[in-house]
């Protein structure tokens, strides 16, 4: 069974089934996946580093046998690992992380690494380093970011499912772009997935991008804490009671979104009424909004300046001008320049922000707002040798919705509703509060049955093409 489309139509829960049958052997889903990559990747670009030969026998468990991508953002022992950087072009891990070592116990395989943002620090994944990833569903438009390689990947039917993770949104936009099913789990439900940590770092949840919500609720239960609190577990059914959801389409910059984001916002906002969920118009957290951009852009110039102080440690040359892309320095420099109190400051108007969205959504179970204000992209127009104030500016005005839920904590996710005619498909954005996973879940299961979005393909696909 290794013909290009048949198995490229299954999620990962349906792959594992066949595996567990007889149906097809782990070497043969294995090879499937590779040659499915052979396909397509010249011209998506989607996967940076191949692991042509699997690791051995896949360890027996509920996803057994089916193969996955890992962000580059993640060490996976064997593989390189750039984070789309060229300062780490020539790195390969050497150890697995607990989070790795749960993904393996739970028999995915991994297939090779995917593309991201250097350092997963920009909405898009067009790096120095590797090159422009395309999105299947307009090659000129971006995949955007920063999980952009997980994203068009799962999209394209390269692999069933990919590790993603998202640090203000990194995961949910691009599977918004793409048309698939993006969850950000609540800080702290996972085990850690890295070595070490930063302000940055601590807002950043590890998850995967997938084309079914079991597939997605299945990881989660497979990869998630259970030293502290009551475990999410497998959710498996749809939600059984209504909710209360707050709803808002203004932006952060006091915008409103373009049109057909709104069209998809409505629809969106209708099915959730016909569903029976009281669904309440309000007006959006009130907060200082350049303050809190401002506040990112140091906390995530802070994390590159700790990176390029520990590699400074480690050799006698420091990190050169040439080894990271113009954005990142950037941010670095901007960083360094604002003296000893930045973090201080930046940490203390996270927390005003995440006191207003907690006061703007008390007494509600959901958020609904879109996920992106814009649409994907044209390629080139987040490119990271742009000046650092006019990606802030782009940036603000299309990204708006989602890095709350990383400074909050909360989960969140985004939904594949909206799938236009002229155009890549809009997702629908919903988030809870922090260790309410299961109720969205629930409600993705309640989404996904009432509005199928599975047989929805991107032109370059392999359903499409194959």
């Amino acid at each position: 069974m290794t013909d290009l489309a048949p198995l490229a139509h299954l999620d990962g829960v349906a792959q594992a089934e066949l595996c567990a049958r007889g149906e097809v052997s782990p070497d043969e889903l294995f090879d499937a996946c590779m040659a499915r990559i052979d396909a397509l990747n010249p011209l998506l670009r989607a996967v940076v580093t191949v692991a042509r030969e699997p690791p051995g026998p896949a360890k027996s468990g509920p996803f057994s046998g089916v193969p996955f991508l890992v962000k580059d953002s993640t060490p996976w022992p064997g593989l390189r690992w750039s984070m789309g950087s060229r300062l780490f072009a020539a790195n390969a891990a050497q150890r697995q992380t607990p989070y790795g070592r749960r993904l393996e116990e739970s028999g995915l395989v991994c297939a090779g690494k995917s593309a991201m943002a250097e350092f997963g620090l920009l909405f898009s994944t067009e790096t120095l380093l590797e090159g422009v990833t395309h999105n299947p569903w307009d090659l000129a438009r971006s995949a955007t970011g920063s999980s952009g390689g997980s994203a068009v990947a799962v999209a394209a039917g390269l692999v069933p499912l990919a590790h993603a993770n998202d640090g203000g949104g990194s995961l949910r936009v691009p599977a918004s772009a793409c048309g698939l099913f993006g969850f950000k789990p609540s800080r702290g439900r996972t085990v850690p997935a890295g070595f070490g940590g930063s302000d940055f770092g601590d807002m950043t949840s590890d998850h995967c991008i997938s084309r079914s919500v079991r597939d997605s609720a299945l990881f989660l239960s497979l990869t998630e804490d259970r030293s502290g609190g009551a475990p999410v577990g497998f959710v498996r059914e749809p939600l059984a009671r209504k909710l209360r959801i707050a709803a808002w389409t203004r932006t952060p910059q006091g915008t409103e979104p373009e049109p057909a984001v709104r069209r998809a916002y409505d629809e969106a906002l209708a099915l959730l009424t016909g569903l029976g969920h009281l669904v309440v118009p309000i007006e959006p957290p009130s907060f200082d909004s350049p303050a809190l951009g401002d506040a990112f852009l140091l906390v995530a110039g802070a994390a590159v300046a700790g990176i390029v102080e520990s590699v400074d440690q480690t050799r006698d040359l420091p990190v050169q001008r040439d080894e990271l892309e113009p954005y990142t320095w950037a941010l670095a420099d901007t960083f360094l320049a604002r003296g000893d109190d930045a973090l201080p400051r930046a940490r203390a108007t996270f927390a005003r922000a995440v006191h207003a969205y907690q006061e703007a959504t008390r007494g509600y179970d959901v958020v609904l707002t879109p996920t992106l204000a814009t649409g994907p992209w044209r390629l080139g127009h987040l490119s990271p040798v742009l000046p650092r104030e006019e990606l802030a500016r782009r940036t603000a005005h299309a990204i708006g919705y989602t890095p709350l839920q990383n400074i909050a904590g909360c989960p969140a996710m985004s939904v594949p509703l909206h799938f236009p005619e002229d155009g890549p498909p809009i997702g629908t954005h919903l988030a809870a509060a922090p260790g309410a996973d299961a109720l969205l879940f629930g409600l993705a299961y309640q989404l996904e049955q009432a509005r199928p979005w599975k047989d929805r393909w991107p032109p370059y696909s392999i359903p499409a093409l194959f």
